[in-house]
Formats: structure tokens, C-alpha cells, sequence
């Protein structure tokens, strides 16, 4: 019984010659910073989405900028002898959301036009 399951198994054995898997050459690749995209127009698409997303900060500087000088009108109003203190206040709190809205901006472009 032993031979005979020896005997079937040697006649469904593959040739030594032939491999048991298929070998695929190795494929040489250079090193490249962003992976290559067979479809340009989705690759385009991403972009722009990326690149909307990213400018919806812009509107909320721009609502921090208007807040900023509302609550100088206000501040000013209940208190006129604090204008010049107000006002360094209110230049300080523009800057820094004006840049916050560059930023946003400056990351749409880099989407946009660097990858």
C-alpha cells in the first residue's frame, strides 16, 4: 500500500527542471519623492480638493480679523481714553490672524503647485 502511494505520487511530480513558482524578475526602481500616478486627472482632482480644503482657514481669518475690530469699536466706545492701548491691541490681534490665513493659503499653493 506504502508503494503504491509512492509510486502515484512520482508520476504526478513535476519535472526537477520545471520551478514550482514563477520567478518574476526583480524590478529596479530610483528613488522617487512622491509614487507614479497612472491617472493624471485624479491625481489633479486630489490636488484640488486638498488645495479647497486647505483655504477654509482663509475665511476664518477673516472672520478673526472682523471680531478683532468689532471689539475695537466696542472697546472704544465704553472706553475713549484707552484708544492708543486698544489700538496696539487690536494691530497685534490682526497680525496674527492675517497670518493665520496665509498660512492656509501659502499650504493651498504648496498642494497645488509643489507635489
Amino acid at each position: 500500500m506504502f508503494a503504491a502511494r509512492l509510486c502515484t505520487r512520482v508520476a504526478v511530480a513535476r519535472p526537477l527542471i520545471q520551478p514550482l513558482v514563477a520567478v518574476q524578475p526583480a524590478v529596479v526602481r530610483s528613488l522617487h519623492s512622491s509614487p507614479v500616478c497612472q491617472d493624471e486627472s485624479l491625481e489633479q482632482a486630489c490636488k484640488c480638493i486638498g488645495a479647497g480644503c486647505a483655504t477654509g482657514g482663509v475665511a476664518g481669518s477673516g472672520a478673526g480679523i472682523g471680531t478683532v475690530f468689532g471689539s475695537l469699536v466696542e472697546g472704544y466706545a465704553r472706553n475713549p481714553s484707552l484708544k492708543t492701548q486698544l489700538f496696539s491691541y487690536c494691530v497685534l490681534g490682526f497680525a496674527l490672524s492675517e497670518a493665520m490665513g496665509l498660512f492656509c493659503l501659502m499650504i493651498a499653493f504648496m498642494i497645488l503647485f509643489a507635489l
